[in-house]
């Protein structure tokens, strides 16, 4: 049985120390360390069995989900909303039951502990039980609870509005929504406008975030455009940004003043002031020679939601198709908005209706459509889409406004969806998706910081460059959409000037790190795990694409195939740990992985014997990818499209450096 060999040590770019002009009191100055290789690596058939896994509990009021229940409290949830069994005491805080000494927090603690959990906001559903059952309300206690509700909220800083109320059935879900007191305290979402060209994702853009309607010519889109070109030619070609603000009781902050200032735009400044919720939009290019600027989007800056646009005269065409594949591959929730139903016939608008069901219905997809049509199926959708296989679907048209209204308020109710994925106790990191040369300020960065916590006046590490080395930079100031801050944490979306940093030292796909005792290492060669979705031929050793994988955007070589059969063999896993210790390597591998024995996953290659491995459609394996310009910080579980033209790979970076064997099976 022959072996690819494991990753030699000058794949992997020794560790250097950061290069600065300042004296070495800086590079002690903070004390975090850098992540290490779990253990735990995620397997392809895992990663495509269900890519839109449910990261969140099930629908509120359910149990489990259901925030405002405490552990211990045996209260009901109809008892907790109408305050029975809570003796408060003299500083209003709560108290403890007098039998088994239960907690029974107030409703303002259950509240404030709900609103926290789901990162500054939640809809409480009142009339439903956390077992989904109807609850029993006489008109009084539905008022007592109502009333209950919103003097609870005010009493921890929210604000309780009420989304959809069904008085005959005494039911009503309630927008939680924490008060800012500061303008940048605001809670942010990230939506993916994607589509194909001429669906009116601009123009849908500029009529929810500045108001007023399209006049059918292109009015509209025009404020959103980044550069000339994109004005004459009226197509995105750039990865624009617009903000709709919303209010703690959800009203929509628009971008045009009335009329005593008619015609002037709100700036950012003004809107995050106003807003207590901020949706960011990422206008992205649907033209097919723009795919690159528009993948590198959506794993760049790290959308929670994703806004399919389809023009109902056009249908699902082009590069829709092909954005769609992108969402669902990185896992990004989709809802879906028909466009231009003023001008489409009927016939071809019940066309256009039937190829999408299909598609969504598809194996490749498995979504149930759902029509939105009211205010119900808006709050219902909006609070199942990251956990549900359903992808709500809206009929709008930016002329007339129809629907424009449920498109909004469906935008308000839309929660954050990967909370849990950022972990604010770890060590800073931001993956850079964009550079820029201020002036009088000088360099400035921004991203979306993944994990940890930065303020101002905090020295970072910044790299790798092309040598794959870090350089040292302090942070001068940071602002959040345009508006300055003391300091920002994992989740949010930020931009930092640089100190000691040129423009020419900074390129996308960079990562600004905490500093540690631990130098980073940045990597030429790292393993992937991959489900190759289409090409015309096939893959082999040698063979080049580009990859995208977070902020990193480089052409890579592959250097091994070796197809998965999952298997482990201790025997050979035990040789070739005993291999890489003679080779000098058991230190490094050691030293990733925080542990003094591995066990080495065994991958066969196809075929077996002497045939050469190769990828065809619907083939998974694992692949061993050499960067071809420059090492990356890479870290495993990252996910990654490779494409050549069209989007070809998916999957997930397994390993890197010398921490897994590939082996050919005979």
């Amino acid at each position: 049985m022959s072996t690819i060999a494991s990753l030699p040590s000058s794949s992997r770019i020794p560790p250097t120390t950061p290069r600065s002009a300042t004296s070495a009191t800086a590079s002690t100055s903070a004390t975090a360390s850098t992540s290490k290789p779990t253990s735990s690596i995620p397997t392809v058939d895992s990663l495509t069995s269900d890519l839109n896994r449910s990261q969140l509990g099930g629908p509120l009021g359910e149990e489990g989900d259901d925030a405002t229940s405490a552990p211990a409290d045996p209260r009901s949830y109809k008892e907790q909303l109408l305050g029975i069994g809570v003796a408060p005491e003299a500083d209003g805080d709560t108290t403890t039951g007098s039998s088994g000494g239960e907690e029974r927090p107030s409703l303002a603690t259950l509240l404030a502990r709900r609103v926290l959990t789901h990162g500054g906001e939640s809809v409480l559903l009142i009339g439903k039980e956390r077992d989904g059952s109807d609850m029993p309300l006489s008109p009084e206690e539905y008022s007592t609870i109502l009333s209950n509700v919103k003097d609870a909220a005010k009493e921890v800083g929210c604000e309780a509005a009420i989304l959809l109320e069904k008085k005959e059935e005494r039911k009503a879900w309630i927008m939680l929504r924490l008060i800012p007191t500061a303008p940048q305290d605001f809670v942010e979402i990230r939506v993916a406008c994607v589509g194909n060209v001429d669906a009116g994702k601009s123009t849908t853009l500029g009529v929810l975030t500045k108001g007023g309607l399209d006049d059918g010519r292109g009015k509209a889109r025009v404020n959103l455009f980044r550069h000339k070109h994109e004005i004459e030619s009226g197509r995105t070609s750039s990865v624009g940004m617009e903000l709709l603000g919303l209010t703690a009781t959800g009203e929509h902050v628009m971008g045009i003043v009335g009329s005593k200032e008619e015609g002037r735009k709100l700036s950012w400044e003004e809107v995050c002031a106003r807003s207590a919720k901020i949706v960011n939009f990422l206008d992205l290019a649907g033209h097919e020679r723009y795919l690159r600027t528009t993948i590198g989007g959506l794993t760049a800056n790290l959308p929670e939601y994703g806004m399919l646009m389809v023009g109902a005269n056009a249908g699902l065409i082009g590069m829709s198709k092909e954005h769609l594949g992108v969402a669902l591959a990185l896992s990004i929730p989709v809802f879906v908005t028909i466009t231009k139903i003023d001008m489409c016939p009927p016939q071809i608008l019940e066309a256009t209706i039937k190829q999408l069901s299909k598609v969504l219905r598809s194996p490749g997809c498995r979504k149930t459509p759902v029509f939105i049509e009211n205010m119900e199926q808006v709050v219902d959708c909006a609070l199942r889409l990251g956990t549900d296989r359903i992808c709500p679907i809206f009929q709008i048209s930016n002329v007339t406004g129809h629907n424009l209204d449920l498109l909004r308020s469906f935008l308000n109710v839309l929660p954050q969806s990967n909370i849990s994925k950022y972990d604010a106790g770890k060590p800073f990191e931001l993956q850079i998706s964009d550079i820029f040369s201020v002036p009088f300020v000088g360099t400035t960065v921004s991203g979306v910081i993944t994990s940890g916590s930065v303020k101002i006046g905090d020295s970072l590490l910044i790299g790798p460059d092309s040598l794959g080395q870090f350089i040292q930079t302090a942070v001068r100031s940071i602002q959040r959409k345009r508006v300055n801050v003391e300091s920002a944490v994992a989740g949010q979306s930020a931009s930092f000037a640089l100190k000691r940093v040129r423009r020419n030292q900074v390129r996308k796909g960079m990562v600004m790190i905490a500093k540690s005792d631990v130098p980073p290492q940045a990597y030429l060669v790292f393993d992937a795990e991959i489900l190759c979705l289409h090409h015309a031929t096939t893959l082999s050793v040698g063979s080049c694409m580009v990859l995208h994988a977070a902020g990193i955007r480089q052409t890579v070589r592959i250097t091994a195939i070796a197809k998965m059969d999952g298997s482990t063999t201790e025997d050979e896993a035990a040789a070739s740990a005993s291999s890489n210790a003679n080779a000098g390597n058991s230190t490094a591998s050691t030293a990733a992985s925080g542990a003094t024995t591995t066990t080495t996953t065994t991958l066969r290659a196809a075929g077996g014997g002497d045939e050469k491995p190769v990828i065809r459609t619907g083939d998974r394996a694992r692949l061993r990818l050499q960067f071809i310009r420059s090492p990356e910080f890479v870290k495993p579980g990252v996910r990654l499209i490779t494409r050549e033209g069209r989007t070809r790979l998916i999957g997930r970076i397994a390993a890197y450096g010398a921490q897994r064997v590939m082996q050919r099976g005979g």
